[in-house]
């Protein structure tokens, strides 16, 4: 479904990535784990789009989607969903119009579009927060906002930066409770960065460790 093959991407004189290699199957749950600054949001990036590699390919659903350079695959185009470390919610936006925005792009009525928003409202439990705006919402709902816009379109694949990292330990575990029962009800594969034991051993699927300048092509925890 997501296949890096031989990726190299540097900042300035420093590899992040080495030749590295990832294939990431349909359903499946990945977590990528390590210290600070070893390449694990730059693997995200890669896939997301949003920065194509130095060299080697970047594979989306079997069709190539970067290589050496380039991006051939818009970021739009990927079918998958990106959830930030800082959320990116818009704050001028409601939180039924922040769900919404991905789909304005797609061809749908707008009756279309409220059915959908107001179905993965109702997964994350955020069903009377629709007029409501991101500044009055709590860490963990606008954590849920986000998860909501990341999955409306119903991507093939779920990209996830950190998103829990600013969370309390007790509402850490019930969101990766959610995110798991999202993953079980929606399909979808899961790419997701973090730090803590504590999610990994929650989460998991296959842990990639990568190292403090080198990543180790698809070592496993």
């Amino acid at each position: 479904m997501i296949e890096l093959s031989s990726v190299t991407i540097a900042h300035g004189h420093r590899r992040v990535l080495n030749a590295f290699n990832l294939f990431v199957g349909p359903r499946e749950r990945v977590v990528l784990s390590g210290p600070s600054g070893c390449g694990k949001t730059t693997i995200l990036r890669l896939i997301a789009g949003f920065i194509a590699p130095d060299q080697g390919n970047v594979s989306i659903n079997g069709n190539l989607a970067s290589s050496d350079g380039r991006i051939l695959v818009l970021p739009e185009k990927r079918e998958l969903g990106y959830v930030f470390q800082d959320l990116a919610l818009w704050p001028h936006m409601t939180v039924f119009e922040n769900v919404e925005f991905p789909l304005k792009a797609k061809s749908l009525s707008l009756d279309e579009r409220r059915s959908r928003v107001a179905d993965m409202m109702s997964l994350v439990q955020l069903d009377a927060f629709g007029r409501l705006y991101p500044s009055s919402l709590s860490g963990g709902e606008q954590q849920r906002v986000a998860i909501a816009r990341a999955l409306v379109a119903r991507p093939a694949a779920l990209l996830m930066d950190e998103p829990l990292s600013n969370l309390d330990d007790g509402l850490r575990k019930t969101l990766c409770d959610q995110i798991l029962d999202l993953h079980e009800k929606l399909a979808f594969a899961l790419v997701y960065v973090t730090h803590s034991q504590d999610e990994i051993r929650q989460l998991g699927g296959r842990t990639v460790l990568l190292g403090n300048s080198k990543a180790k092509p698809d070592a496993e925890l």
